[in-house]
């Protein structure tokens, strides 16, 4: 009896005994794996899956974690600098010696199922939707603080101010033209080192206009 299993992208044609590479797998040398795609069995009465066989499974036990043959990638670029490269590469494989066929009950087997080495588990993205909420919570605060006060000015009046930077402002607690009339060269300083406005405030002349605006 003869199996037909996919993993890795790939597939293999397997009997019991048979021992061959595979892409790496998350499993230790001498641990049980089961695969459950199995895309064909074969013998004295094949069945072909559709696409894979239901309830069937190739059982194995890994001998090692091993590396493929070295490849040598080279290129060179004549046209421009004459550039040249090269690169190696060995691919990691995991050796498996394959232990048992199953035609079914494979789902109770109780065998650990095959993963790739680079396949999340549902563990793994369960354990991770908490700390997503946890990261986006500051954001939501961050917003929270740059909402305008109740009773502020609308500050898009001044010149160059748009949406954008008058988030800005209220984010560093300027809320009226009160507060930019009274600004002194010390606060207009600071505001420019805080925001990067690289004098922009005298340039556009927000204090005479929030003195205007203040009074009505």
């Amino acid at each position: 009896m003869f199996a037909v299993l996919k993993t890795g992208g790939k597939q293999y044609k397997v009997q019991s005994g048979d021992i061959l590479r595979v892409e790496k797998l998350a499993a230790d040398a001498g641990e049980k794996i089961q695969f459950n795609d199995i895309l064909m069995l074969g013998g004295d009465a094949p069945v072909v899956g559709a696409p894979f066989v239901k309830d069937a499974g190739v059982q194995a036990e890994v001998v090692d974690q091993i590396k493929g043959e070295k490849t040598i990638n080279y290129v060179k670029r004549r046209r421009k600098h004459s550039s040249q490269r090269t690169k190696g590469h060995r691919q990691k494989l995991t050796l498996i010696k394959v232990t048992d066929i199953l035609a079914s009950g494979a789902d109770k087997s109780g065998v650990k199922a095959a993963m790739g080495a680079g396949s999340v588990s549902v563990k793994a993205m369960v354990a991770a939707t908490p700390k997503a909420e946890k990261k986006a919570a500051p954001k939501k605060a961050e917003k929270a603080a740059a909402a305008p006060a109740a009773g502020a000015d609308d500050l898009k009046k001044l010149s160059g101010v748009g949406p954008a930077l008058e988030k800005k402002l209220h984010a560093a607690g300027v809320t009226t033209y009160a507060q930019i009339a009274a600004w002194t060269e010390t606060d207009v300083a600071a505001i420019d080192e805080q925001l990067s406005f690289k004098g922009r405030i005298e340039r556009e002349g927000w204090i005479e206009q929030a003195k205007e605006l203040a009074k009505g």
